[in-house]
């Protein structure tokens, strides 16, 4: 018995010192998406430059989407655009906007 509860006491303790991922919420995030409707939300919409399609964001998985948005928050992805977007929200906010856009269906 003591050989089963020695593992699972140690990885309630490991899983207890990282906090808990925000949860989003969709509503907010889906007013807080309206600013991304500029880029994301033209259908077929190319760059200037650098030439590139503007890539689909509606229906992703939602914990690629706070990755994504994390990474451009700490410069770990570059684009200026979403970098400078991405900093300017809270995690909350990220979690918000993960939870909207990853319920919805052919969105950009």
């Amino acid at each position: 018995m003591k050989r089963i509860l020695l593992p699972a006491a140690s990885l309630a303790l490991a899983l207890a010192a990282f906090p808990a991922a925000a949860k989003g919420d969709a509503e907010n995030g889906k007013a807080l998406f309206y600013t991304c409707t500029g880029c994301h939300g033209i259908e077929d919409y190319k760059n200037a430059y650098p030439t590139y399609r503007v890539p689909k964001v509606g229906g992703q998985n939602e914990a690629y989407l706070v990755a994504a948005l994390n990474a451009y928050k700490k410069g770990e992805r570059k684009h200026p655009t979403m970098q400078a977007q991405a900093e300017s929200f809270s995690d909350q906010e990220i979690a918000d906007i993960a939870a909207y856009l990853s319920s919805v269906k052919n969105e950009k």
